[in-house]
């Protein structure tokens, strides 16, 4: 087992770096150390610490400095000081980030020209040893595992998610399409899904992006005894995500021979096909190793996104890839739902300029807790009641009930909905109201008609419709 550097250490290197006005070298920072130590020793820590973003690294070979990096004030109208937490308030969710999670944020949303360039460091992926390293807590992998557990868990892999297959198939298509751009709503995914028919005026590959995810989750399921981390399984979810999508079909499944460019971000990807394939094997099999299910999910969220192994759809592979060890485990999957796009993208930030993990786990935390909540047997309270759905319940019911009094199929009843949310909302609510609405149509049944004073002659009739 690795040892782990005591905090006083790093901190005493950060001091001593902060007290050279101009910065130092290797060797002035370890003369002006009060406890000197080896200078291969020292060489690994300041990599730690640029790593972490505690310092910044600048020139190369004998010029190479440290510093540490200029003081950026935080948003006053993104970051916030709440008790013990900090949340940055995003397309109306608040995700709640720890302390390293917010300093995280700060970081990442400084302007570009401010952020150092940085390339793909082996050692963040060398340095992790499956067991031994853990960017999720014990504690938090055992909040996980009790939010996510179900009856089926001794079943055979698959057994949890087949029952809810078909929920499971429409949100996290919309979801992981939407993270991507698409302007798919939720009733039109599901209608693309449940019939084939797509919605005029939409791009073309939105309609074939969220295609793809359902050919791929269907794989995922279906192949559940079977799947892992390992190429075959990796491979395959590629190309299943990528088909149509990229213009050389040759690409679909395949290693990128190519650079990649990652937009608005410092961070540029390997370039070396060789590298990419020896890190693309390296990460496989650390993931495989993970005896953890839920360590092993937030793993690929980090690393298949970081090495980029593909000209495209790295960041669609990662989140599907991320349910692998959940549906081996019949454990609750991970659908992103409501999850806010600017959280995620800076959460990948922090990991591809900073390798710092901490606001992406924030995130994952709270996307699974919220996904637990949708499909978990042991569903957990949320806590507070939805303060958006109080402030537009009225609203919400009346488009509810009209749908179902006017017999409206999917399609329509999409239109209607987005009609309500313009003539009703300011823009910044819009996509929020007609998710919440949406939602619960799908959900809707003879157990929950009162509050939109239905009666079950009307549900039946409208279902007829609706199906």
């Amino acid at each position: 087992m690795p040892k782990r550097i005591p905090e006083a250490e790093l901190e005493a290197i950060v001091s001593t770096v902060g007290l050279l006005s101009e910065g130092g070298s290797v060797n002035h920072i370890r003369e002006a150390l009060a406890k000197p130590m080896p200078k291969r020793t020292l060489q690994r820590r300041l990599a730690a610490l640029v790593r972490q973003g505690s310092l910044v690294r600048e020139g190369h070979g004998p010029c190479t400095r440290y510093r540490t990096p200029p003081t950026q004030p935080a948003p006053s109208n993104a970051v916030v000081e709440l008790e013990d937490h900090l949340h940055i308030d995003d397309e109306l969710h608040l995700v709640p980030l720890s302390t390293k999670g917010a300093s995280v944020a700060r970081l990442v949303r400084a302007p570009i020209q401010q952020r150092q360039p940085v390339g793909y460091d082996r050692a963040f992926l060398d340095d992790y040893i499956p067991g031994s390293t853990w960017y999720l807590s014990k504690e938090l992998r055992d909040h996980l595992s009790e939010q996510g557990s179900s009856p089926d868990q001794e079943g055979v892999a698959g057994t949890y998610v087949r029952k809810i297959y078909q929920r499971l198939l429409i949100d996290l298509s919309w979801n992981s399409s939407r993270l991507e751009g698409n302007t798919y709503s939720l009733l039109e995914t599901a209608r693309l899904l449940e019939l084939g028919e797509s919605v005029a005026g939409k791009d073309a590959l939105e309609t074939q992006m969220i295609l793809n995810h359902k050919a791929a989750i269907a794989f995922l399921v279906d192949e559940a005894e079977h799947i892992g981390f390992n190429r075959h399984t990796i491979l395959n979810l590629h190309a299943l995500l990528a088909e149509n999508l990229l213009p050389d079909s040759a690409a679909w499944g395949r290693l990128r021979s190519a650079a990649v460019q990652i937009g608005a971000s410092s961070y540029h990807p390997l370039e070396v096909p060789q590298l990419i394939d020896e890190c693309f094997t390296q990460v496989l099999a650390k993931a495989a190793a993970i005896p953890d299910p839920f360590e092993q999910a937030f793993f690929a969220l980090v690393h298949l996104p970081y090495l980029q192994p593909f000209l495209d759809v790295n960041k669609r592979v990662s989140r599907l890839a991320a349910n692998l060890p959940l549906i081996r485990s019949n454990l609750c999957p991970l659908s992103f739902v409501d999850v806010p796009t600017r959280t995620y993208v800076d959460g990948l930030l922090g990991i591809y300029e900073r390798n710092r993990v901490a606001l992406l786990r924030d995130v994952f935390r709270w996307a699974y807790e919220r996904s637990c909540a949708r499909y978990s047997v042991l569903r957990q309270s949320l806590g507070e009641p939805d303060p958006f759905r109080l402030q537009h319940r009225t609203l919400v019911v009346q488009t509810i009930r009209a749908v179902v009094q006017a017999q409206m199929g999917k399609l329509a009843a999409a239109a209607h909905i987005r009609q309500q949310a313009t003539e009703g909302l300011p823009t910044a609510q819009r996509r929020k109201f007609m998710e919440i609405v949406e939602t619960d149509l799908l959900n809707l049944h003879e157990g929950n008609i009162a509050r939109a004073q239905l009666s079950e002659s009307e549900l039946d009739a409208w279902q007829a419709k609706w199906r």
